[in-house]
C-alpha cells in the first residue's frame, strides 16, 4: 500500500497515527470497509437496550444470576442467558444453547460475558461472530495473548463493539440499564458522564457526584487491563454528542497513552467548540514506583510510554480540570456548570484555585530496582521477569549470537511489547537503554503478523532509526524473527535486548530482559515451564505472603509511617497519592482486591503492622459491592483477635456506610471513623506524627 512506510515512520510521534498504521497494514490484503470504529454508537445503552448474558447458570453463573436479579429489579431489559449445549429457563428468562441462537430468536443490543478469564476470549468471539452490538466482558485474569487475538478479530469487522476486560462494565443511570457488576445504590439519573480506568475510583466519583445533586448520564469502564476494548477517546466522542451529558468526567491512571490520547482530543474538543462541556479529571498512581505494576493488569509503564506526570500536565494544558481525589468531583462539576466557561482560559484558572492540584505521593506491585536505573537487570511484578542468562539462554536456541556484556555507548537496544492504543504488537528500536520516545521508533504490527524479511516496511524503518547500513537489515530481521517467535509462543508481554552490530560479525546480544504474562498461567495453566523460573526467596516475604491471600501488597521504601488498606487497586493508588499531598508519608500500597472480606482485612492487618515503621493505618474502603457494615464488623474483629496496638483511621463510603461508621464509633477500641477523605487524611498523618 503506497505510503505505508512513511506512515510508520512517523507513528511514534502520533497516538492516534499509529492505530491508523496498524489498521492499514492488517487490511492491506483485504476488505477496508469494516471499521471498528463503526460500533461507536452502540455504546449509548438505555431503556431500549436488549441485555444477553453469557454464563448465565450452574456454578459459574451464580454471580451473573445475583447480577441479572439485580438488574431486572433496577429495569434494565434482559432477554435470556446462553448455557452452551442447553435449552430451557432459569429466573423466568430462557437460556439459549449459543449465542447464534438467542441472536436469532432474542435480538440482544448486548452481551455481557460472566465466564472466567480463562474463557473470556473464546465468549468474545461467538459474540463477535453471532454480530451482538455490544461485548461487555468484566473477568480479570485474561490472558494477553487471547486479548491480543480478539482485537485482530474486532477490527475486520464494523458490527460488534467491546467494553472491557476486567472491567465493572457499562451503565446508563437515565435509562436503567447496567451491564455489569456496578453498586446500583450509588447512581442516580443525570447529567454527567464518567468514563475510567479504575472500578472502585468510578464509584467514588459517582457517588460524589450523586451526593452533589448532579447524578449520571452515562458511565463506562475503560477497564484495567493494558488492552481496551472502549478507550478515552471512544467515550470522550459519546458524551460530546450526548444531549443528556453536560458535564464530563475522566478517571485515568499509570500506564498507557489513553490520557495522552484524551488530551489530544480535548485540547481539539476545546478549540473547536464555542461552548465546551466542562471536563474534570484525576490521574491515579502518581507516586507509583517506576517499574512497578500497580494491581491492575494494565497498570505499568512499558518502554517509551508517558510517566504519570507527563500524563497529568497533558491533561491539565488540555483545559481538564485535575483533582486529587474522587470526592471533589461533584461540588467542582457543580460550580462549573453553574459558571459554564466561554473560553479555555477561564477554566484553567480554576484548575488550582478552586480544586487543588495533584503533588507527589506513592504507590506500588513487588519490588523492583528504578525503571531507568535497571535496564535488562531482573525486576519482579506481578507478571513474571526472568533472570537475564535465562534470556540469553532463549535467545541461543533460536541460533541467536550473544555475549553478555557490560553496556556500551555504541550499543543497539530492541525490543518486543505492546502497543496499548494499537491494540497489537509493537517493535520499539532505540538508540538509548530507557527507550525514551525522542531516541526510539515505536513500530506497531498486526498480531497476526508470521514473519519478518529484510524488505519489511517495519525492518527498514527500525534500521533507519538505529543507524544501521542496508546490509544490517537481513541480520536485524533475524533477531526481531527470534523475539517474535518467543514472543508469541511463550506469551510475553515485553522482550528487550541490548546487541552491539559489527560488519565483521554481524549482530551480538549483550543483555536482555523478558517479562511474560501471568494471567496465561494462572487462569489458563499455560506456560508451566516459563512460570516455574519464578524464585520467590528473591522476592519480598511479605509481599509472597500477601499474594497467598490474594491480596496485592507493596512496602514502599523510605521513612513512611501510614500503612494502607484499600479496596481496589486504582483506589489504593490514589490513596497514597492523595495522603502524600496532604503532607503524609506512607509505607506501603496494599490493595485487598473489589472484594474485602473480615478474612482479607485481617490478613492486611497482620501484613501492615509486620512493619515496624508503621505508626498508624489508614483504612479506605468504597463499600459498592461489600457492604461497609460487614467490613467495619471484619475491621473490629480483626483488631482484637490481632491485639492491635497501632491506631487505625477508618474512611468508609459507600452501601451501609452509616451503619459501618456508627460500629467503629461505638466498638470502644482506638478506632476513628470518619466519611469525608480531607478530615480522615488529616487525623491519621497526625496520628502518624505523634
Amino acid at each position: 500500500m503506497p505510503g505505508l512506510c512513511s506512515l510508520t515512520l512517523r507513528a511514534q510521534k502520533t497516538p492516534l497515527l499509529r492505530a491508523s498504521v496498524h489498521h492499514i497494514k492488517h487490511f492491506s490484503s483485504s476488505s477496508c470497509k469494516s471499521d471498528y470504529a463503526d460500533t461507536l454508537p452502540n455504546l449509548k445503552i438505555g431503556t431500549h437496550t436488549r441485555v444477553l448474558f453469557q454464563g448465565f447458570t450452574g456454578i459459574a453463573g451464580r454471580q451473573a444470576t445475583a447480577n441479572v436479579k439485580e438488574s431486572l429489579e433496577w429495569g434494565t431489559k434482559i432477554v435470556g442467558g446462553v448455557k452452551p449445549g442447553v435449552e430451557g429457563e432459569h429466573l423466568g428468562l430462557p437460556v439459549f444453547p449459543s449465542v447464534k441462537a438467542a441472536q436469532a430468536q432474542a435480538k440482544p443490543d448486548a452481551s455481557a460475558i460472566y465466564v472466567p478469564g480463562n474463557q473470556t476470549a473464546k465468549a468474545i468471539e461467538e459474540a463477535i461472530e453471532a454480530e451482538i452490538p455490544l461485548v461487555v466482558a468484566v473477568a480479570e485474569h485474561v490472558p494477553l495473548h487471547d486479548i491480543l487475538r480478539v482485537h485482530s478479530i474486532l477490527k475486520t469487522q464494523s458490527k460488534t463493539r467491546l467494553v472491557g476486560a476486567n472491567c465493572p462494565g457499562i451503565i446508563s443511570a437515565i435509562g436503567k440499564c447496567r451491564i455489569g457488576f456496578q453498586p446500583l445504590p450509588c447512581f442516580a439519573p443525570g447529567k454527567i458522564g464518567i468514563v475510567a480506568k479504575s472500578g472502585t475510583l468510578s464509584y467514588e466519583t459517582v457517588a460524589s457526584t450523586t451526593r452533589a445533586g448532579l447524578g449520571q448520564s452515562l458511565c463506562i469502564s475503560m477497564g484495567g487491563d493494558p488492552l481496551a476494548g472502549t478507550n478515552f477517546v471512544d467515550a470522550l466522542k459519546i458524551f460530546e454528542n450526548d444531549p443528556d451529558t453536560e458535564g464530563i468526567i475522566l478517571v485515568g491512571e499509570i500506564g498507557g497513552t489513553a490520557e495522552m490520547d484524551a488530551a489530544e482530543w480535548i485540547r481539539d474538543y476545546r478549540r473547536r467548540t464555542t461552548s465546551p462541556k466542562p471536563i474534570m479529571a484525576l490521574l491515579g498512581g502518581r507516586q507509583a514506583p517506576p517499574g512497578r505494576i500497580m494491581g491492575h493488569a494494565g497498570a505499568w509503564t512499558a518502554p517509551g510510554e508517558p510517566g504519570p506526570e507527563e500524563k497529568y500536565r497533558a491533561l491539565e494544558r488540555a483545559g481538564a480540570v485535575m483533582v486529587n481525589h474522587p470526592e471533589k468531583f461533584g461540588e467542582g462539576m457543580k460550580a462549573l456548570l453553574t459558571n459554564r466557561p466561554s473560553n479555555s482560559s477561564s477554566a484553567k484558572l480554576t484548575t488550582q484555585s478552586t480544586f487543588g492540584g495533584q503533588k507527589r505521593g506513592l504507590h506500588t506491585m513487588r519490588r523492583v530496582i528504578p525503571r531507568r536505573q535497571q535496564t535488562l537487570q531482573k525486576c519482579q511484578s506481578r507478571n513474571l521477569y526472568i533472570k537475564q542468562f535465562q534470556a540469553l539462554d532463549m535467545l541461543k536456541q533460536t541460533g541467536i549470537q550473544v555475549n553478555e556484556t557490560s553496556i556500551s555507548a555504541s550499543d543497539v537496544h530492541i525490543s518486543l511489547t505492546i502497543d496499548r492504543t494499537a491494540l497489537s504488537p509493537a517493535l520499539i528500536a532505540s538508540t538509548s537503554p530507557g527507550f525514551e520516545s525522542s531516541n526510539s521508533t515505536r513500530l506497531p504490527f498486526p498480531y497476526t503478523k508470521e514473519r519478518f524479511e529484510a524488505s519489511d516496511c517495519i525492518i527498514t524503518a527500525a534500521a533507519t532509526q538505529l543507524s544501521l547500513p542496508i546490509s544490517a537489515h537481513g541480520k536485524l530481521a533475524g533477531i526481531v524473527q527470534a523475539l517474535w517467535q518467543i514472543f508469541k509462543q511463550k506469551e510475553a508481554f515485553v522482550l528487550e535486548v541490548r546487541a552491539k552490530y559489527s560488519a565483521e560479525e554481524g549482530f551480538e546480544v549483550r543483555g536482555a530482559r523478558f517479562g511474560f504474562d501471568d494471567a496465561a498461567f494462572r487462569s489458563s495453566g499455560r506456560q508451566e515451564e516459563i512460570h516455574a523460573l519464578r524464585d520467590v526467596k528473591e522476592e519480598v516475604p511479605e509481599e509472597v505472603e500477601a499474594e497467598k491471600d490474594g491480596i496485592v501488597y507493596v512496602k514502599l521504601d523510605g521513612k513512611g509511617s501510614i500503612g494502607t488498606l484499600v479496596n481496589g487497586a486504582g483506589l489504593a493508588m490514589n490513596t497514597v497519592d492523595a495522603l502524600t499531598h496532604h503532607g503524609g508519608s506512607c509505607a506501603n500500597f496494599l490493595d485487598t482486591g473489589g472484594k474485602a472480606t473480615s478474612e482479607t482485612v485481617k490478613s492486611s492487618f497482620r501484613i501492615i503492622t509486620s512493619d515496624p515503621r508503621v505508626k498508624a493505618i489508614f483504612v479506605n474502603i468504597f463499600g459498592g459491592l461489600t457492604r461497609c457494615d460487614m467490613i467495619a464488623e471484619g475491621i473490629i474483629l480483626a483488631f482484637r483477635d490481632l491485639k492491635m496496638s497501632v491506631p487505625v483511621v477508618v474512611r468508609l463510603r459507600g452501601t451501609n456506610e452509616e451503619s459501618g461508621q456508627r460500629m467503629i464509633a461505638e466498638s470502644g477500641l482506638p478506632l476513628h471513623a470518619f466519611d469525608s477523605f480531607e478530615d480522615a487524611a488529616k487525623k491519621v498523618i497526625a496520628l502518624a506524627k505523634e
